[in-house]
């Protein structure tokens, strides 16, 4: 599995479960992540990253805080291994067939509508299931990958649900969508006590806490900034290593090919888990909540806690701004397709045809996808920008605001942006694209709020054209630029500030320490927690 223990202590308050972000990887969440530590000294943190492949992410971007008294490191795909023949992975041991029947059970239950909402029989199977699956269970990975129960149940499934011809790609994706849960079993049994643990996601991180939550009796709280089936989804969709063996005759163009579907389902079943088992289900903003219950969230169990940024630290930073508003355009963020770089490389081109003093600033790490921001550079000259587009790499938010004219965000998929809620307490408006938080946070959610003003402009997602006119409209018109930094400046400070949502935070975390039950283990487990 590819595991990394270090400092482990006799037990931590609050177990971080963190998927792809903190302190591996910079940005939004991230950051988030490292506030929320920070403002809890009197709290020992333990933090476990889950990642993909070590060789996705280099060296920490975070410096840990004091109180993170325990970090440990998971990568759950470096030890899939190559491929053997598909019928060399059966080693004609029978396998557990109690166990994989309740698995099954657990499946079905998905497949035929089942949500978080059903509770106690949900997480009962889920319960079953996650005892078997733990070390000491009654079905091992060996079991999984090369038992004769395990190929009946691939078997009979793919005769009875697949509709792409490949058996060999579903039994691999099976395989590979399946296996890390075992993994994750042996990192719930292993993993430093914990009074409460806290996920930032559901996936992979959201059903390694559903577990610890089930086999240890302590609660799960779930905060989730973007949804994070609807942001695979996204990924899935754009993915091209995804097969599709479907002759011209058989394919239909309204329909996603099996495998897709296959991975989809897979993440609505982890985040169903998820919802399951966590208490509070926290979002950002209102719309969030809802789709986490459309998803399968026990209503009853969700909030919105917005996110808040430093206002006392950003505010003297207005000041240190000139009086003429610079003519730059920057994106601050990671150079990612979810990011939609070239949307706003292409807004620049309109943008340098009416007003060739504009400069377009991207401010963040290039090194996640490579490719793609190679793509962003190549786009950059092959639209003659080399003189007005530069690639910053990762800034302090303190020393670029004062010299930019607006914040731009092109994303196709976000939450409530920090960077958006950073520029206005700078006192920097901004221009964005139609997704997450971004409509509230311009224009207000209420009567009280929508008063404050517009704090800038929204518009299409994947619109250059919109973008660019929507950005020179604030630049070209001074009072209307004011406006929108009065409006931005009062809404941060109103409703959107880190002492907020540290109060209430601190809050969840009170609550969830006092209710901390007495603990179950997996089998041949730790004992008491």
């Amino acid at each position: 599995m590819n595991t990394t223990v270090v400092a482990t202590p006799d037990g931590v308050d609050v177990a971080l479960l963190l998927e792809g972000t903190f302190p591996y990887v910079a940005g939004g969440v991230s950051s988030w992540v490292n506030q929320i530590i920070r403002a809890h000294p009197d709290l020992r943190f333990g933090v476990v990253f889950i990642g993909s492949r070590r060789s996705d992410y280099g060296e920490m971007r975070y410096a840990l805080p004091d109180n993170v008294v325990h970090i440990e490191t998971h990568y759950l795909h470096d030890d899939l291994g190559e491929r053997p023949h598909v019928h060399e992975s059966r080693s004609g041991t029978r396998g557990d067939a109690e166990g994989f029947a309740r698995m099954s059970a657990l499946h079905d239950a998905f497949r035929t509508g089942g949500t978080a909402g059903e509770g106690g029989a949900l997480l009962q199977l889920f319960a079953d299931a996650g005892r078997d699956i733990c070390p000491g269970g009654r079905v091992s990975l060996e079991d999984f990958l090369r038992s004769e129960a395990s190929w009946d149940i691939v078997t009979e499934r793919y005769r009875t649900y697949c509709t792409d011809p490949s058996f060999v790609d579903y039994f691999w994706t099976v395989r590979i969508m399946h296996q890390p849960l075992w993994q994750l079993a042996r990192v719930a049994h292993a993993l430093v006590p914990a009074r409460i643990y806290h996920s930032v996601s559901t996936g992979y991180a959201g059903f390694l806490g559903a577990l610890l939550a089930q086999s240890t009796g302590r609660p799960l709280v779930l905060s989730e900034h973007g949804i994070y089936t609807k942001e695979r989804k996204i990924d899935l969709y754009q993915n091209e290593w995804i097969r599709d063996n479907r002759n011209v005759f058989q394919k239909d163009a309204s329909e996603l090919s099996y495998f897709r579907q296959l991975w989809i389902r897979f993440f609505e079943w982890l985040g169903k888990l998820t919802y399951a088992a966590a208490d509070p289900i926290i979002a950002l903003y209102e719309i969030n909540r809802l789709r986490q219950v459309t998803d399968g969230a026990p209503a009853a169990r969700t909030r919105n806690i917005p996110n808040g940024v430093a206002v006392q630290r950003l505010a003297p930073l207005r000041a240190q701004r000139p009086d003429a508003v610079p003519p730059v355009l920057c994106l601050i963020g990671r150079v990612v397709p979810i990011k939609d770089i070239k949307t706003f490389i292409r807004a620049m081109r309109r943008v340098v045809n009416r007003r060739p003093d504009v400069q377009g600033w991207i401010a963040g790490p290039a090194d996640e996808d490579a490719a793609y921001a190679e793509e962003c550079e190549n786009l950059v000259d092959s639209l003659g920008l080399n003189d007005n587009v530069r690639f910053l790499g990762m800034q302090k938010i303190d020393e670029l605001m004062p010299k930019i004219g607006l914040v731009v965000l092109s994303s196709i998929s976000e939450a409530l942006p920090l960077v958006l809620l950073e520029g206005f307490a700078a006192g920097v408006p901004a221009v964005s694209t139609d997704v997450g938080s971004c409509r509230q946070l311009m224009y207000g959610l209420g009567d009280e709020d929508e008063a404050l003003g517009a704090a800038g402009s929204v518009v299409g997602i994947a619109d250059p054209q919109a973008l660019a006119d929507a950005a020179l409209a604030l630049l070209d018109d001074p009072q209307a630029w004011q406006s929108a930094q009065r409006a931005g400046i009062a809404r941060v400070e109103r409703y959107y500030s880190d002492t907020l949502m540290f109060e209430r935070y601190r809050a969840v975390y009170d609550e969830a320490l006092g209710r901390a039950a007495a603990p179950a283990t997996c089998p041949s487990g730790h004992g008491a927690r």
